[in-house]
């Protein structure tokens, strides 16, 4: 028996993403770098040139979508849209090209579809789990054994810790210092609020700064999602990609094999996120997952069918 799929659309603050499943297997997962959170952080709105970026990767999205019988669909908008006064100028073309009301996650409701995706492969024996999804705004703690049983949400991520720290090339030490430090006084947060989470008998790392870090470390000239998914990230490999990757100018930095190119520019800000996890929580591994919040969406319509 042939069963329903299932589409989810994730507009986030560096990507905008696309899965095709049924809850078992995936028929197609696109992902396109569309910076939707471009100066968000300072401006307090989305950029023309950024939701148009959006709206054409849209576009491509729904073609691909006209190629399967879906049953139904997700769209959500995360971190950037979030911080958005002018949210409406994405959300309204976006419900128009897809075909579907777009949904503004809160911080929590991103953490729990994380940790729905991202354990929905994992053995019981590895749990309790801290899920961490590192995006372009936001940085989402989910933390549980059979289920999620607790989300802190703080605004960390890639693309704004670069906007607001990382300003040289390559970053001085003490924009780097300046950056940890403030990555730490949040962390300060999330202990307060999920005391639980050091306790954690698996990290589980998301999003395109951990999966260039697995892939930096491998030495991938090419993606391979077999070998990033489940890669084990040891606390060693992603302190050197740091130093490493910290150290060089862009136009060095972009050379490394494994690393996306349209990332380049934001990786440093996001390593300062994840470093700082695996020092204040002491991890000394993080298993790389390529399964987040896109399989969380398609098991939730699954699920709920």
């Amino acid at each position: 028996m042939t069963l329903p799929r299932y589409a989810a659309i994730d507009c986030g603050t560096h990507s905008t993403r696309l899965m095709i499943g049924d809850g078992r297997d995936t028929h197609d997962r696109l992902m396109r770098i569309t910076r939707l959170g471009a100066g968000v952080d300072a401006s307090g709105r989305l950029a023309p040139d950024a939701i148009e970026r959006v709206l054409v990767c849209l576009r491509e999205y729904r073609a691909v979508m006209d190629l399967h019988d879906i049953a139904g669909i997700r769209l959500t908008a995360t971190s950037a849209a979030r911080d958005a006064a002018n949210r409406l100028q994405l959300l309204g073309p976006a419900a128009e090209i897809i075909g579907a009301e777009p949904e503004l996650l809160t911080g929590e409701e991103e953490g729990r579809l994380s940790f729905l995706g991202a354990t929905s492969e994992l053995e019981a024996v590895d749990a309790p789990y801290l899920v961490v999804d590192i995006g372009g705004g936001s940085t989402e703690f989910s933390y549980g054994t059979t289920g999620c049983e607790g989300v802190v949400s703080i605004d960390v991520g890639c693309v704004r810790m670069t906007e607001q720290f990382l300003h040289s090339d390559p970053p001085r030490a003490d924009e780097l210092a300046n950056c940890l430090q403030v990555v730490a006084l949040y962390l300060d947060d999330v202990l307060a609020e999920l005391p639980q989470a050091p306790n954690a008998t698996t990290l589980v790392g998301l999003a395109g700064t951990v999966a260039n870090v697995a892939m930096v470390e491998q030495g991938l000239t090419t993606y391979d999602r077999d070998r990033v998914h489940h890669f084990m990230l040891t606390r060693a490999a992603v302190e050197d990609v740091f130093r490493t990757l910290a150290t060089e100018a862009l136009v060095d930095r972009i050379h490394n094999p494994g690393l996306e190119r349209e990332r380049a520019d934001v990786i440093v800000g996001g390593l300062c996120v994840l470093v700082s996890i695996m020092r204040k929580f002491d991890f000394g591994e993080c298993l790389t997952s390529e399964a987040d919040i896109l399989d969380g969406l398609v098991l939730s319509q699954t699920r709920s069918a």
